[in-house]
């Protein structure tokens, strides 16, 4: 004889069990587009490249090429030999859309 409480933990198990495969199937999949991401070089080409690609942008690609560093480069204490550069992040947001629940923009 099943009891209830042992019905409710068999059946939040299974549901936990599908909604975690299913993030891991979908987190699998970008990896793998990011893995099948094309290598681009940063030549000359690249600028007419994005100019083409629909909605001036291209999903998942890998740029290789010389980074210079704005004023000097940073140095690894941990890693003789290990140079780095920080990436500037600019995000700009086109429109903004008033949420009366929140009372934000």
């Amino acid at each position: 004889p099943i009891t209830p409480g042992e019905l409710i933990c068999l059946g939040s198990s299974l549901a936990f069990t599908g909604l975690f495969y299913y993030l891991y199937r979908k987190k699998a999949r970008v990896v793998t587009r990011i893995q099948e991401a094309p290598k681009l070089q940063v030549d000359d080409n690249l600028p007419p490249l994005v100019s083409a690609a629909d909605g001036r942008c291209l999903p998942y690609v890998a740029l290789e090429g010389i980074v210079l560093p704005a004023k000097a480069a940073l140095t690894s204490h941990y890693h003789e030999g290990l140079q780095g550069v920080i990436q500037k992040l600019l995000v700009k947001e086109h429109r903004l859309i008033w949420n009366s629940l929140a009372r934000s923009w």
